[in-house]
């Protein structure tokens, strides 16, 4: 750790061993992990995400390979987004949604979605087997200020609402992270892209500025679509820098 995170306290960090790397084929990756997770609450936390820190569930962590840093954090700058033409439309197309945010909970609807999204989007990934009690650990079980967001569309005769997407985020002193999406896996819809400008636009309601999209990696084409909502900047040799230097 470098001096500017020592202030951190009650936190020990220490290197994973080495594992297949889920982004580049044959890669190994390696992670230092914050610990323990019941010392990392909100205040913590928005430490450690400024350094690159992401959770899953109560596991932070971020990459520490031994030979790549090509996992970069990237957060997008609120203030100044302006959406493209497709974005336009993918909110055009889904702006009927009802949304509810509630605390994260267990609920065998989420957990069903979740299941069809995982099966359809994510084959053989090791997430689609995922059996109860790994989903909450996952989704559930957190120790800083999370939301559950809950997308559901009006049917017809108006006797109820279908759940079409289930999003999980934290919100911190800044801004939100977007910590997981999972959507009904229909052909022809955009949620994703959807969720995304839900989240930049909670963002501007809260008067905070970044929305904080994960880690992206050039070379990964499943994570390109983080980079398509500009301005947005990437965590560099501990800094925060524009992908568009002439917008800094």
């Amino acid at each position: 750790m470098n001096h500017s995170e020592r202030f951190v306290t009650d936190i020990q960090y220490y290197a994973t061993a080495a594992y297949p790397c889920s982004y580049l084929m044959g890669q190994l990756a390696r992670s230092q992990v914050a610990a323990p997770s019941e010392a990392i609450d909100s205040a913590n936390y928005d430490v450690l995400i400024q350094h690159g820190f992401r959770r899953s569930g109560t596991f932070v962590y971020r990459p520490q390979c031994d030979n790549c840093d090509a996992c970069k954090s990237i957060r997008v700058r609120v203030p100044d987004f302006k959406p493209n033409r497709s974005q336009k439309r993918a909110w055009a197309h889904h702006e009927s949604l009802i949304c509810t945010v509630i605390k994260p909970i267990f609920s065998p609807e989420h957990y069903a979605l979740y299941k069809r999204y995982q099966k359809h989007r994510h084959p053989g990934g090791g997430m689609d087997i995922d059996d109860e009690t790994q989903y909450a650990d996952f989704l559930v079980r957190t120790n800083v200020n999370s939301w559950m967001v809950e997308f559901r569309s009006a049917s017809p005769d108006q006797t109820g609402a279908t759940l079409k997407m289930v999003s999980i985020i934290d919100v911190l002193k800044d801004g939100i992270s977007a910590v997981y999406t999972f959507y009904d896996p229909e052909p022809g819809q955009n949620l994703g892209t959807f969720n995304i400008l839900w989240q930049i636009q909670r963002v501007r309601a809260l008067g905070l500025r970044h929305l904080y999209l994960g880690y992206w990696i050039e070379a990964c084409g499943k994570m390109a679509y983080k980079s398509h909502f500009r301005p947005c900047e990437l965590l560099a040799q501990g800094t925060w820098q524009s992908m568009d230097p002439k917008i800094s």
